[in-house]
């Protein structure tokens, strides 16, 4: 690869946790032996920033919260192919299902960090470059959407940030960071692999004085794979082929000394196929954002940001005979949505009081708006069979926020943040069609809720190689559109919406500690404790409903997530680096008024253990290898434990060579030794990917004025 070397991961006291996974993590500290990249020198790890924990640039060693960062060269170096992929080698990052969105539509696709409570809905938040990202209709994230070569870095906060960033940051944030404008400049990624799959990609970036402008599309196609075990399959089984296209326009300006611009544009296509004939899936999107950003001496920084999108999801469902051998047509649903925010946060100057005081305050707002149409094909008619339904609503939400940093000594800081949020769920309502003629309606009744979301952190450093941190906050999580109004299906099983669900809620606390040793080895230790209040589950109804629905959305009462991470990582010499780690979840149910079954149940989709173990030789004159381990254990696809999925082990591969000019070329293998596990039990079994390997070439900073490599050793690797 060309161009300089960046430190594989940034890991800022992520507890037993740093994801070792992926090639060559670096912590908070200086690397023994390590040498600045040819082009331009590396800062000193503990000097870099980090945005996502305090919204505000902070040194990566000195913010006061968990906080692990993925930066470009990693994601370069990463033998995973999409984004979701990619999030989920962290130890405590993990999506719904095991599926990866090549494979699995966006419903599927829920964030879910530290185990807390996974859903097709996220309960953690994902932004671009500050901006929101999650879908507006069903909180789910288009992962495919966010092309590759246009990100800088990737922050990752496991913890509950909703004082800081409101309803959708119950579990966490996920922060994805656009690469800086400079230029000329032109990237290229082509590969092709097993399974049909293909992959182009393709920046441009120039720079003209004080204005910056870049270009990045992408397009993948991928055959898929037969997602449903053999011993299970039927004539109406098949591949499940996906394809997605995807372009997006950046564009900045320097407007004077004090006041910079920038606005950007994206659009979106993707269609997937779930294995059969009727289990088909699309989405297209487009979005706009713009921001501003005025620093003065006297009052400080201001920055606005506004952002806008509109979309359309569609799905098919299928009725399967027993034997899988017929297939017809249950459902087509198409879901139309779009929403529009802003955001304004105030950063000022340098107080001094008993210490260094940094003063932050914000206000965003967001409107959400959709509807689900949906045309049934019941397998028999009578005047009171239902045969289409319409449900819509919208949901208008907003906060504010105060943060104080407070640096009372180099080795002594506390972070203090307290936000207040509403949100009103309002036009409500469903229309339901029946074979007889008759049109019964509901309008639902408005609905207006308010929640307080305190946290206080503290980082403590009594010796330069040891950091202790503590934090204690509050966070909460709006049902969304989807939840309220939107039934869905998966496999066979039918689940109900819920229009009365309330907002869930969380107290938590985690603790960590991160010490320095000699020859570049370096442990973490964090325990977390969460307790979620009325969480929101499916859970298995004691009595199917009339159209034969099984389950329904319901707030369940209480759950108690806790755990700890482990991590530590070892830089043998200046060409290897060691990483291992180890998570532990503990998600059980403890409180489930209605039903009793469920307490002492684990909670579904997460497995209480997953481990990681990565080995990187990196030398820009001979070749540049990394190899991952991924352990995980059984979980449950059903809130009553009853259907068991069974662990696995998962070896990954990258291997990279310099050919020649600004020329590499590439192999990427995930699951290498074809492992065979399930990711799925909604009514059939499904299989998680196989083997998969591609191989490529790449070519870096075309019009740059040289070609210098990094050097053996960099920082981070």
């Amino acid at each position: 690869m060309t161009g300089p070397r960046v430190p594989s991961r940034l890991s800022l006291s992520y507890g037993i946790g740093l994801a070792l996974l992926l090639p060559g993590v670096a912590i908070a500290q200086d690397v023994e032996g390590g040498t600045a990249p040819a082009t331009e020198p590396e800062p000193p790890t503990e000097t870099r920033t980090v945005v996502t924990a305090t919204r505000l640039p902070r040194p990566l060693r000195d913010v006061p919260a968990t906080t692990v960062v993925i930066p470009r060269a990693e994601l370069e170096r990463s033998p995973t192919l999409t984004q979701d992929a990619l999030v989920r080698t962290l130890p405590s990052v993990a999506t719904f299902r095991r599926t990866p969105s090549l494979v699995a539509d966006p419903t599927a696709q829920g964030l879910n960090l530290r185990g807390l409570a996974p859903s097709g809905v996220a309960r953690g938040l994902v932004l671009l470059d500050g901006l929101p990202f999650n879908d507006p209709y069903g909180g789910w994230v288009f992962w495919r959407a966010l092309p590759r070569l246009g990100l800088d870095r990737i922050e990752v906060v496991p913890t509950g940030g909703s004082a800081l960033y409101g309803s959708a940051a119950l579990g966490g944030v996920v922060q994805l960071f656009s690469r800086p404008i400079t230029g000329p400049v032109l990237d290229a990624d082509v590969s092709v692999g097993n399974l049909g799959t293909g992959f182009v990609a393709a920046r441009v970036a120039d720079r003209w004085g004080r204005v910056g402008a870049s270009l990045e599309v992408e397009g993948l196609t991928s055959d898929g794979y037969r997602i449903v075990p053999e011993n299970q399959r039927g004539r109406v089984d098949g591949d499940t082929p996906s394809r997605h296209v995807s372009a997006q326009a950046r564009v900045e300006a320097e407007a004077t000394d004090h006041l910079s611009l920038s606005a950007r544009a994206g659009v979106f296509r993707e269609t997937q196929n779930g294995g059969t004939q009727y289990t088909v899936a699309s989405v297209d999107l487009a979005w706009f954002a713009a921001s501003a950003r005025l620093r003065t001496d006297a009052a400080g920084a201001f920055e606005l940001g506004l952002f806008g999108r509109v979309q359309h999801f569609a799905q098919d469902r299928a009725r399967l005979t027993p034997d899988r051998n017929f297939e017809v047509r249950s459902a087509l649903q198409d879901v139309p949505a779009n929403d529009q925010g802003g955001s304004l946060v105030w950063t000022g100057p340098d107080l001094t009081l008993g210490g260094t005081h940094v003063l932050a305050a914000g206000v965003d707002v967001r409107r959400s708006n959709g509807r689900a149409d949906e045309l049934l094909f019941p397998t028999a008619y009578t005047p009171t069979t239902l045969y289409a339904r319409t449900t819509r609503g919208t949901q208008v939400s907003g906060g504010v926020f105060v943060q104080d940093l407070y640096t009372v000594s180099p080795a002594l800081e506390f972070a203090g943040t307290l936000r207040w949020d509403t949100w009103r769920n309002f036009d409500g309502h469903l229309l339901e069609s029946l074979a007889g003629g008759a049109t019964p309606s509901t309008d639902f009744e408005p609905r207006t809720a308010r929640q307080l979301s305190p946290r206080l952190a503290a980082r403590v450093r009594p010796l330069d190689w040891l950091t202790l941190r503590a934090s204690a906050y509050r966070a909460f999580r709006a049902p969304t559109l989807n939840e309220l109004y939107r039934p869905f299906q998966v496999g066979t099983v039918l689940t109900a919406a819920n229009p009365d669900l309330g907002a869930e809620r969380l107290w938590g606390t985690e603790a960590g500690v991160e010490a320095t040793g000699p020859r570049g080895l370096t442990g973490r230790v964090t325990g977390f404790w969460n307790v979620l209040d009325a969480p929101i589950t499916n859970v298995t109804l004691a009595t199917p409903l009339p159209d034969g629905t099984t389950r329904q959305r319901q707030n369940l009462g209480r759950a108690r997530v806790r755990g700890v991470e482990l991590g530590a990582d070892w830089r043998l010499s200046r060409q290897w680096l060691a990483l291992a780690a180890y998570t532990f979840v503990d998600p059980v149910v403890t409180r489930a008024p209605g039903q009793p079954d469920l307490v002492g149940r684990q909670l579904p989709q997460d497995p209480r253990h997953r481990g990681f173990l990565a080995v990187t030789f990196d030398d820009p004159s001979i070749v540049s290898v990394t190899a991952q381990l991924r352990v995980f254990g059984p979980q449950y696809e059903d809130d009553l434990n009853t259907r068991g999925m069974g662990g696995a082990a998962v070896v990954d591969l990258f291997v990279s060579r310099h050919l020649f000019w600004k020329v590499d070329a590439f192999g990427a293998v995930e699951n290498l030794f074809d492992r065979q596990y399930l990711a799925g039990r909604a009514g059939v079994d499904t299989l998680a990917p196989p083997f998969q390997a591609r191989v490529g070439l790449r070519l870096r900073d075309v019009f740059s004025e040289s070609s210098a490599r990094a050097a053996p050793g960099a920082p981070g690797r």
